[in-house]
């Protein structure tokens, strides 16, 4: 947020903050929905640089492209496990891996 935004909403008795205080997470939570969203949206950039379908790589990681889906959306549902193995069914190294989940 801006923050001269951020001053007029607190100037007017509105409270900031960001997800993890408003959710009341722990650090540790919080790193990991980080990483579950790296890893999400590394995998569908990676999916659409190779021009595949969400059915293409449902077949290559013998999935269905439902589960894909809520892959690519960051679905708590889905595991880490699942969304490390599909980056790595479609070719991304270690160092592919360092990269998505690096802090930018």
């Amino acid at each position: 947020m801006r923050a001269s935004k951020k001053g007029k909403l607190t100037s007017r008795g509105w409270k900031v903050g960001d997800t993890q205080e408003f959710l009341d997470l722990t650090p540790e939570e919080a790193a990991l929905i980080e990483l579950r969203l790296k890893l999400a949206e590394g995998l569908k950039a990676r999916r659409k640089r190779k021009r595949l379908t969400q059915h293409d790589l449902a077949a290559a990681v013998q999935s269905s492209q439902s589960r894909v889906a809520k892959m690519e959306s960051g679905d708590p549902t889905v595991s880490i496990d699942l969304l490390m193995r599909s980056l790595i069914a479609l070719g991304a190294s270690r160092r592919d891996l360092a990269r998505i989940i690096a802090p930018r």
